[in-house]
């Protein structure tokens, strides 16, 4: 299945899956890798960026080598779901630094977290203090991952399977 975006042409696309393998390339090897000259690419890439479709760069770092490597999901339940109280917990765990990864699902449940800590000490410590205290939480559910089979799998614009 290819996904295609209105403004989007071969190029950028290739833009950006390039980019979400590979972010340190050079505009030369970029380039080269999407079969454009140097001075298109980087307008492109320019463009992109401007756009906000390319938000930033980072680093990618091993969590295991830094010792955390205890992963929690944790299913949320609100007292309330009118917008004020979602804007109000949105704000409140934008701050926890331990959480990855928060969505708001449609489902039994209101929110999914994604939580990485050193322990299993850590993770109750951060769902006593943290979590619990979060603007109408009413209940929470939590799953520990014994293992991660595929993390940070780069975003595919040109769609399909490798």
């Amino acid at each position: 299945m290819q996904m295609n975006f209105p403004d989007l042409d071969r190029f950028d696309q290739a833009i950006l899956d390039v980019l979400t393998e590979e972010g340190r390339l050079s505009i030369a090897d970029l380039a080269r890798r999407i079969g454009l000259s140097k001075s298109p690419t980087q307008a492109r890439l320019r463009r992109l960026e401007a756009e906000g479709i390319i938000t930033g760069y980072r680093a990618l770092v091993d969590p295991i080598r830094l010792g955390l490597d205890h992963i929690a999901f944790v299913e949320v339940r609100l007292t309330d779901t009118r917008e004020a109280a979602l804007a109000a917990f949105n704000a409140a765990v934008a701050r926890i630094g331990e959480i990855e990864q928060v969505h708001l699902i449609a489902g039994n449940f209101d929110y999914l977290m994604k939580v990485r800590t050193r322990s299993m000490s850590d993770y109750r410590r951060v769902l006593a203090e943290k979590i619990s205290t979060l603007p109408h939480v009413a209940g929470t559910s939590t799953y520990v991952a014994m293992q991660a089979v595929k993390e940070d799998g780069p975003l595919r614009t040109a769609g399909g399977a490798d």
